[in-house]
This record gives structure tokens, C-alpha cells and sequence, in this order.
């Protein structure tokens, strides 16, 4: 076993699966030499070269689009949306050309690719730099969207991926690039696309949570468990597929569900579970189901007080949780 942060476990699996894979290549804006804004390709160019390990144009769209070329000719590439709030540049090489080619081809063709996304609040980058769109993607078939929230979890979800065959948006907060570590095997393994992890067992609440979000959560939990309120906290991990299973079986267990995100309200992943709840699990519930979300606000306030009060935290997770527990 080996200590690594977040952003050095990301490294790490890119490492050795470039190493493992001479069709694995890197694609983005400012990952060669430099090593990208967050460091996250750092190492790589010297080791790989400048024909692996590429910088792009500042287009999202390019960066996208020739990945999806390079994928249907069998290549393994690893695009970076530097931001995920620029991502929109290249949703119609992603909906309409990556995610539809299995199916529009009746399975000649793939696109196997991993498209790395910085995405996530509470790092002071106002509008522009702190979005959570997950949700997007998570609404289009043929896609699969991950969304790690530990070191683990990022090293062996990004390997899944790109051992894969399909497509996969890679969701990795800002926030957790260094501010977490974790022991993690120095052997060689992979997490598994579509599985849910139960971080703390509890009897009373079914709280559903990823990324930041999770942590947020945990430290809730903790502050709930002194007032005797034991919450079940299951980190999604995979937003799409989606593992509802365990998420349906916790919910018979505790007859109460909440969800936790940093996306909006609106067709968000609490809308999504409470749906699933709703549909699978009725009869089993105890009270309506409750989401802690930001407020349906145009972007994420720029000002440091404005951005801590939009954001979930442990303090209102634990409130919404406690009036949902007293119901």
C-alpha cells in the first residue's frame, strides 16, 4: 500500500495505463510540457513525448471532435476539459457523434475515450470555473458518467474506463485534488463502472451524495450520530449507470432518503433517486424524500461569503436531516 492525493492517484492510473497501452494518448490544453492548470498530466510528457501526450488549441469542440476520430480508429485517447464549464463547446461531438455511434452503427463502431473533467464549487472560481453539469450527460444514453470521490475510487473508476468500450465523462472535483489522501494498493486494480460504496452504515437515514459532496456528508453524519441520529451514507461514484440496487435496499432499510449535490434542483441526481424511490420503493417510505441543493442561482457566487453560503455544507445537510428524521 501507498499514500497518494486525489490528483496523484488520477496521474498515477493515466501512468500506467499509457504505459500498459500504446494506443492511450492525451489531449488538451496545456498538458504537454507544462502539465496542465491542476498538474494532473505533470511528468507525462517527459516520459511519453509530445506525440502522446499533445497540446491543444483552446477548443473544446477540437479537443472532443478529434478525439471521437481517433477513437473510432482505434485509438484510446484521453481528452481534458480544462474547466467543465466549457464543455458545452463540444456537446455535439460528445451527444451526437460519441455517445449515438454504437447504436447508429449496430456495434461496428465504438468510441472508447475518457473525457477527464475538472468540474466543482468551492474553490473561489466564480461563474466560469465552478460549475457542476453532470447532469447533462447523465440524461444521454450511451454514455457512462463517473463521478470519483476518493483516491481509490479515482484511480480504479479511470482505469475502468479506459479499458472499456464506451465513452465516459470522468467528473473529478477541484476541491478534492489535494485536500484528501488514502492508502491505496500498489498492485494493479480497477473499480468497477456502476456500483455504489456504502461509506458509514446507519439505520435511520438513506443520504445519497458524491464527489465534494459525499465528504460534506460524512461530516454530517458524524455530527448526527453524537444526537443519536444514524444516517447511511452511499457514495454513487457512478451517476450513470446508476446503481439502484443499493440504493433501494438502503431505502427499505431506513424508510428515508435524502440526496446531496452541488448541480441545481431542477432534473438533478436528487430528482433522478426520488424518482426511483418513488417508483420502486413507495410503500416503504416514511416521510417525502428531501434534497440539499444549491439555490437555482444563474452560477456559483464569485465572492468567498456568497460561495460558502450557496454551497452545501455539513451544517445543512445535518439540519435538512434532522426535520426529516423528526417527521
Amino acid at each position: 500500500m501507498k499514500k497518494v492525493n486525489y490528483i496523484e492517484a488520477i496521474t498515477e492510473a493515466m501512468r500506467e495505463e499509457m504505459r500498459r497501452d500504446p494506443r492511450i494518448f492525451l489531449f488538451g490544453e496545456d498538458i504537454g510540457w507544462y502539465g496542465g492548470v491542476f498538474k494532473a498530466t505533470k511528468g507525462l510528457y517527459q516520459e511519453f513525448g509530445e506525440m502522446r501526450v499533445l497540446d491543444s488549441p483552446l477548443s473544446e469542440s477540437l479537443i472532443a471532435g478529434a478525439c471521437v476520430g481517433a477513437a473510432l480508429m482505434g485509438m484510446r485517447p484521453i481528452p481534458e476539459i480544462q474547466f467543465s464549464d466549457f464543455i458545452t463547446c463540444s456537446f455535439d461531438q460528445i451527444i451526437q457523434q460519441a455517445a449515438k455511434i454504437r447504436y447508429r452503427s449496430n456495434g461496428d463502431w465504438t468510441a472508447p475515450m475518457v473525457i477527464r473533467v475538472p468540474y466543482g464549487g468551492a474553490v473561489g472560481g466564480g461563474l466560469y470555473h465552478s460549475q457542476s453539469n453532470e447532469a447533462w450527460f447523465v440524461h444521454q444514453p450511451g454514455l457512462q458518467v463517473v463521478v470519483p470521490g476518493t483516491p481509490y475510487d479515482a484511480k480504479g473508476l479511470l482505469k475502468s474506463g479506459i479499458r472499456g468500450e464506451d465513452p465516459v465523462l470522468y467528473f473529478e472535483h477541484k476541491r478534492l485534488y489535494r485536500s484528501i489522501s488514502q492508502e491505496i494498493p500498489e498492485e494493479d486494480y480497477v473499480v468497477p463502472i456502476g456500483k455504489a460504496e456504502i461509506r458509514r452504515l446507519g439505520t435511520d437515514i438513506t443520504l445519497c451524495a458524491y464527489g465534494l459532496m459525499m465528504h460534506r456528508s460524512l461530516e454530517a453524519a458524524e455530527i448526527l450520530a453524537k444526537e443519536g441520529i444514524h444516517v447511511e451514507v452511499i457514495d454513487l461514484r457512478s451517476l450513470l449507470p446508476l446503481d439502484e440496487e443499493k440504493i433501494l435496499e438502503s431505502v427499505k432499510k431506513t424508510g428515508k432518503l435524502m440526496t446531496v449535490h452541488e448541480d441545481y434542483r431542477m432534473c438533478g441526481m436528487g430528482a433522478e433517486i426520488t424518482a426511483l424511490a418513488n417508483e420502486k420503493a413507495f410503500e416503504d417510505l416514511d416521510a417525502a424524500p428531501v434534497r440539499v441543493v444549491p439555490p437555482d442561482t444563474p452560477a456559483v457566487p464569485f465572492h468567498p461569503a456568497m460561495e460558502e453560503y450557496w454551497m452545501p455544507d455539513a451544517g445543512k445537510i445535518a439540519e435538512a436531516a434532522r426535520k426529516l428524521a423528526a417527521y
